[in-house]
């Protein structure tokens, strides 16, 4: 099967359910530890739009960090060049797990949504 890059967080249980599926479904997976790695502005960007998701859609709104800074808020005051590079800044705002292949990409874990674009 295809090689996957997987930004998660590793005590995150989402994120290693994700994994576990992926790999018990024949995926190879290249893990990046989200926190002490964010993607890039850039590579931010490009998962954003191969995803074909608004970018609100990539922020863990139920995350400490989101509910710390109010970004409930401050997002909609935002451009989306401030909100990539503040994801980019801090990876415990971003919603994990994020898969892509280079073509695909999908945001959390849900079972179902994995099987249509990952089974």
């Amino acid at each position: 099967m295809s090689k996957l890059e997987v930004y998660q967080y590793p005590k995150c249980g989402t994120c290693r359910s994700a994994v576990k599926w992926l790999q018990a479904h024949g995926h190879e997976v290249e893990l990046h530890h989200i926190a002490e790695e964010p993607p890039t502005p850039e590579v931010l960007s490009e998962l954003v739009k191969l995803s074909g998701l608004p970018l609100k859609k990539f922020f863990n709104t139920s995350g400490e960090v989101y509910k710390q800074l109010g970004l409930k808020d401050k997002l909609a005051g935002m451009d989306e060049k401030e909100q990539i590079e503040l994801l980019s800044s801090n990876g415990m705002l971003i919603k994990r797990p994020i898969v892509t292949d280079g073509s695909k990409v999908t945001v959390g874990y849900k079972e179902d949504q994995y099987e249509s674009v990952w089974g």
